[in-house]
């Protein structure tokens, strides 16, 4: 038996849509939603600035998760591995490393 032909998939990609640069990412999450917040962390500012928020279903995040590492994949076999700067597996300490509490004493 054959499997049916996909079907064309229309993407309306708005002319006035403005791209936003995030170096940063909060993720949370309800019994039925994922949330993306993506922002800005500048050098010698105090916080992040939340510039977008995605909320998507749990099915939709893992299918991204999927998606974003077969992505990952094709541009490390293009341009080469891509590495985490930093100590560790703690991703804010590879992020962030840099920054240090001050000493006591």
């Amino acid at each position: 038996m054959n499997a049916p032909k996909p079907q064309p998939f229309n993407v309306d990609l708005p002319d006035d849509l403005e791209p936003v640069y995030a170096n940063v990412a909060r993720i949370t999450h309800s019994p039925s939603e994922i949330i993306l917040d993506m922002g800005q962390v500048m050098p010698n500012r105090n916080g992040m600035r939340i510039k977008s928020r995605v909320v998507m279903t749990p099915l939709n995040a893992k299918l991204l998760l999927r998606a974003l590492s077969e992505n990952l994949a094709k541009y490390e076999a293009n341009f080469g591995e891509i590495i985490i700067p930093g100590r560790g597996n703690d991703l804010a300490q590879a992020f962030f490393g840099g920054t240090h509490p001050p000493k006591q004493g």
